[in-house]
């Protein structure tokens, strides 16, 4: 039996780890159109690679992913980031959690995640070919012949029994025509992590500063998130707004990327608490500058900009406010709003929601239901997960099952 994967990236490597481990007899080769494989690996996490999240109850897990949600319940039952976590270290990898529930190599990179996967692949004898692009594949159903006939970027062919594609998302449909051509639907694809653009944003020159609980939501929509958040030179990142983009994905892109939201940046208090605490400050500290010290645990800079914005003078003293401009300055601290124009890929790391649609995907082994012998796995199907090692699980989830089903005799 000759089995191909078209993609070289997690699902792709887990995929053929998984079927030839489970069907020796068979040939599996991995089919990539770059020069190098697991690049989206490389990259992940600032080059450390947020191989999966903390291990938790599936319930809670499954939470983590805007769309897919109850297609990978089935899945992460057979193999959830426990199990990814017990894969690696059974390889000679050990994997740290981080304290937001992250977890990485104990090497620090994801060179070492590489490696590993490599390796493995070495050892089963994977046939690995680089620069090798898939324009098209023709399936047919005779009897004694291999099912799919694959058509190469260098015009050659390749034949093979069972095909598996995990070639990951694409911005464009078009990018998914190739395989909509066999009677498969395609929800549209949008961007799912991104930061937002605030070109015009009083707080722009506070690049790098971070807040590490702050609540954020989209006016008019339902969409919001609490959590950190870090300005930059162009607007806001941090993953309360990564994991928002990610949930509002559609509806932001509906929007054309042009929206308001707004930021408590006290979660725990309401404006009328802090317009009290800012008050009182007048009596318990009349005659230190108002800009010389920050109140609430924020960053000295962020709140001498929001001093500046309500119109506080450096060297106001608390006797000497007025309740307007402290009533100006609690509303900054908890209702501040920003006009998005725009939005960032966050990083390298281009994650997209949409993909082939779901329906069309066997649920408990990731085979087509419109072509026998055609499975896939990873970020080509409509599953996204929210930062922080969620989309790495969806890969190595459905690599592993769909690795797992794709030798079986039908």
């Amino acid at each position: 039996m000759q089995i191909v994967i078209i993609g070289g990236g997690a699902s792709g490597f887990m995929a053929a780890i998984t079927a030839a481990e489970t069907y020796p007899d068979a040939r599996v080769i991995i089919l990539e159109k770059n020069k190098t494989v697991l690049n989206k690996v490389r990259i992940s996490g600032g080059g450390r690679c947020n191989v999966t999240h903390q291990p938790s109850d599936l319930r809670f897990f499954i939470k983590n992913y805007p769309r897919g949600e109850k297609f990978l319940r089935k899945l992460l039952s057979r193999f959830d980031a426990q199990d990814t976590v017990n894969w690696f270290e059974n390889r000679g990898v050990k994997l740290k959690t981080e304290a937001d529930g992250r977890m990485f190599p104990v090497t620090d990179s994801s060179q070492t995640i590489i490696e590993c996967l490599l390796r493995a692949a070495k050892v089963l004898n994977i046939d690995i070919k680089t620069s090798t692009g898939v324009k098209s594949f023709a399936w047919t159903d005779m009897e004694n012949v291999p099912k799919f006939s694959l058509h190469l970027d260098t015009e050659e062919a390749i034949l093979a029994d069972k095909l598996l594609i995990a070639t990951g998302g694409h911005p464009k449909t078009s990018g998914f025509d190739w395989i909509s051509t066999h009677d498969h639907s395609i929800v549209e694809p949008f961007p799912s992590l991104f930061t937002f653009n605030v070109p015009d944003g009083y707080l722009l020159p506070l690049s790098g500063v971070a807040v590490q609980d702050a609540h954020v939501k989209i006016i008019g929509t339902k969409h919001e998130w609490r959590g950190p958040v870090m300005l930059t030179h162009w607007g806001f990142s941090g993953p309360a707004i990564l994991k928002l983009s990610a949930w509002g994905a559609r509806d932001l892109a509906a929007m054309n990327y042009h929206f308001t939201f707004k930021i408590n940046w006290l979660p725990d208090m309401n404006e009328q608490q802090v317009r009290e605490f800012l008050i009182a400050e007048k009596s318990n500290t009349p005659k230190q500058q108002i800009t010389s010290h920050a109140r609430f645990g924020l960053p000295i800079r962020l709140w001498k900009a929001f001093a500046e914005k309500a119109e506080i003078t450096e060297n106001l003293r608390w006797s000497d406010a007025t309740n307007k401009v402290l009533n100006r300055m609690a509303e900054l601290l908890t209702n501040s709003q920003f006009d998005v124009k725009g939005k960032s890929t966050y990083k390298e790391e281009f994650v997209t929601c949409g993909g082939l649609a779901l329906d069309d995907i066997n649920q408990e082994t990731l085979e087509s239901k419109k072509v026998p012998g055609l499975f896939f796995a990873g970020e080509v199907l409509d599953v996204d997960g929210i930062t922080g090692g969620f989309n790495f699980q969806n890969a190595w989830t459905t690599g592993f099952v769909a690795g797992k089903e794709i030798g079986r005799i039908s």
